[in-house]
């Protein structure tokens, strides 16, 4: 068992990153090493190097998986294999961690994930008690960008909180001004997929059924705006890239052989 569930009362926030082994749009997406590392380790350390996490640990139900964190000396847990999703695994991590009081979501294929935005949303919830919940986005770049599906947007109001979430283009602009350049001042803007939770937050969200608009948009954080729930966003430049299909894993390839 990691050493992380020794017990302490520094303990704060933790980074949870679920890592599911099956992958329909390329096979065994976490353990692909043609860099040298695991996107999954790759991730792994970006996320250990969050200024403000008390710790990191990898939430997986396969063995395969829990072997590449040992071999990198990466902390895990197994979870139970039951879970329907990777917030339930974050959730079944903190019903085991009563002293962890934030928790981050963070996506196993996120190898080029920016620790400073894992530090932004713990910040969120930390300066704002009355939150349960917090992500961030960013400006959408390309108007393909924003009529893709695969692209989830945001919209939020003035104090930073989350009003809706959609694979449609939102807001809708009935009298676009063809003068400006695409999205300039931005309007459009695109959700990324990090969350951080307060515990019980996390808990309650977790024990709740799907909600009605989460069915229609396959998005599971409208289940906590529907339910009355509060979401903070916050604003960064740039969005990683994720790794889901083959070309997005040699695209990372070329740019990890260029940067090194």
């Amino acid at each position: 068992m990691p050493e992380l569930f020794a017990g302490s009362a520094k303990v704060r926030s933790y980074v949870v990153i679920p890592a599911r082994y099956a992958s329909t749009r390329l096979q065994r997406k976490m353990l692909l090493r043609e860099t040298g590392k695991t996107v999954l380790q790759h991730t792994y350390e970006a996320a250990c190097a969050a200024r403000k996490p008390s710790g990191v640990v990898v939430a997986t139900d396969h063995a395969e998986i829990a072997r590449d964190v040992e071999s990198f000396r990466g902390d895990f847990v197994l979870t139970s294999r039951d879970c329907a999703s990777g917030t339930d695994r974050v959730a079944e991590f903190a019903r085991r961690m009563p002293k962890a009081e934030i928790l981050v979501n963070v996506q196993g294929d996120e190898p080029e994930m920016n620790p400073d935005n894992i530090d932004r949303v713990i910040e969120l919830l930390e300066q704002d008690p009355s939150a349960g919940m917090a992500t961030l986005a960013t400006p959408v770049q390309t108007s393909e960008q924003l009529a893709n599906p695969a692209c989830v947007k945001v919209v939020f109001d003035e104090a930073g909180r989350a009003m809706y979430f959609s694979r449609s283009p939102i807001p809708f602009v009935r009298d676009p001004d063809t003068s400006r350049p695409f999205n300039d001042p931005p309007m459009f803007y695109q959700h990324m997929g990090i969350y951080a939770y307060r515990r019980d937050v996390l808990l309650e969200f977790a024990a709740m059924q799907p909600s009605s608009l989460e069915q229609a948009e396959k998005l599971e954080q409208l289940r906590m705006l529907q339910t009355g729930g509060t979401i903070l966003v916050a604003i960064v430049d740039h969005a990683a890239s994720g790794i889901d299909t083959p070309a997005d894993y040699a695209a990372f390839v070329a740019r990890r052989r260029t940067a090194g």
